[in-house]
């Protein structure tokens, strides 16, 4: 069937040409599915389809539901695959470009304090065999803002510490420069020192972080570390790796750096997305008035 071979196609584009992950891909055609069991169910034609039947689903699928960001995400779904029809003339023009996106929820991520984290930094036992290990992974999440996935996936043949830099797999496979931070550098010294004692599997020889048996760490083991130290510093928030990387970030912002640069050390590939940053400074500047202008003093 003609409308089998596109969806083929799609997915070799989002692969191949957009080059996206595996998980980004399957979520862009697990949203598409919608659409597509929409209209196979009124006999529609993707490419024949008019900008009220994709209104039509828009309105059927969602109904009542207000939740902004999942409406989003399918609708990006919809723009992205009738682009694709565009793109490949199996389309004329984009009957996707006129569907409206609901305006998202501003969500502003959980972040710590500098006091936060050097109580979660205490929590760490030095003398056991991963101290030093876990010590560096808070220094690499925190002080270079690195994603969980590229931290477990952190080759030594990437990292360049005469230099300080280390050269990330982000996502789609993007490469990006990152600094290594002195006191990240200083731990993970100390890590070497430890890892040159384990007993490595040949196929992990060259991932940076590794368990108590030689073989690569996982994303679940990064979070359980950090929801450990969290606990035992008396953290109420909810914190995961991702918020020392939020963290980074924020900070970067409130002591004068320019969001080009956050942007390019997170490795966004839209500036939007490092804007909430922005927001969450805001926030901020907020409680400072609250608390500190005095037409907001109560004595």
């Amino acid at each position: 069937m003609k409308t089998d071979g596109i969806y083929k196609e799609y997915h070799s584009y989002l692969r191949l040409e957009r080059s996206l992950s595996e998980n980004s891909v399957l979520a862009y055609e697990q949203d598409l599915l919608k659409l597509r069991t929409y209209l196979e169910e009124r006999d529609i034609d993707p490419v024949n389809a008019q900008l009220s039947d994709l209104e039509d689903f828009v309105y059927n699928y969602f109904g009542a539901d207000s939740n902004a960001r999942s409406q989003s995400r399918i609708l990006s779904g919809v723009h992205s695959f009738y682009r694709f029809l565009l793109y490949h003339n199996y389309i004329e023009s984009d009957p996707s470009e006129l569907l409206a996106m609901p305006k998202k929820e501003l969500h502003l991520p959980d972040v710590l304090t500098v006091e936060e984290i050097n109580a979660m930094v205490a929590q760490i036992d030095l003398s056991s065999n991963e101290g030093h290990r876990n010590r560096a992974i808070i220094e690499m999440l925190y002080g270079s803002g690195l994603r969980v996935s590229e931290l477990v996936n952190l080759q030594l043949s990437n990292m360049y510490r005469q230099e300080g830099y280390m050269l990330i797999q982000g996502k789609g496979s993007k490469q990006r420069l990152v600094p290594i931070s002195p006191e990240a550098e200083k731990w993970f010294q100390y890590w070497m020192e430890d890892r040159a004692h384990l007993d490595i599997k040949p196929q992990f020889k060259d991932i940076a972080f590794l368990n108590r048996y030689g073989r690569q760490l996982t994303r679940a083991m990064i979070f359980t570390i950090i929801k450990r130290l969290t606990a035992a510093a008396g953290i109420h928030k909810t914190v995961s790796p991702h918020t020392l990387r939020h963290s980074f970030a924020t900070h970067l912002l409130q002591n004068g750096a320019d969001l080009r640069i956050i942007q390019q050390l997170l490795g966004h590939e839209n500036i939007t997305t490092t804007e909430i940053y922005t927001h969450v400074d805001i926030q901020d500047l907020r409680k400072a008035i609250l608390q500190f202008h005095p037409a907001n003093r109560n004595d």
